[in-house]
C-alpha cells in the first residue's frame, strides 16, 4: 500500500496480490451497514473459512484481524469478511 499526502486527508492506495494471474483474494463480505452494525464480543469472533480467511474487527485498539483481536483479547465490530 502506498500513502499519498493530500491537503483535505490523506488517500491508501492498496496494491492487490497476484499469482499466476488469478487474484489472492477470492471474496470480500461486508458484515456491518449502516443501518445495521454488528458487534462481538472476545469470545464470540468468527471465524471465516475455518480459518482460511480473516474478520476485520474495529476495537478500541485500531482496526485488527480476528487473529490479532484473539491474541489481544478484545471484541468489536466486524466490518467484513475477507477469503
Amino acid at each position: 500500500f502506498n500513502v499519498i499526502e493530500d491537503s483535505k486527508q490523506n488517500v491508501i492506495r492498496i496494491h492487490l496480490k497476484y499469482k499466476d494471474g488469478a487474484p489472492s483474494i477470492t471474496g470480500l463480505k461486508k458484515i456491518s451497514k449502516p443501518g445495521l452494525r454488528s458487534y462481538v464480543g472476545k469470545e464470540d469472533l468468527p471465524r471465516v473459512l475455518n480459518g482460511l480467511g480473516l474478520a476485520v474487527l474495529s476495537t478500541s485498539k485500531g482496526l485488527l484481524t480476528d487473529k490479532q483481536a484473539k491474541n489481544e483479547s478484545v471484541g468489536g465490530e466486524v466490518i467484513c469478511h475477507i477469503w
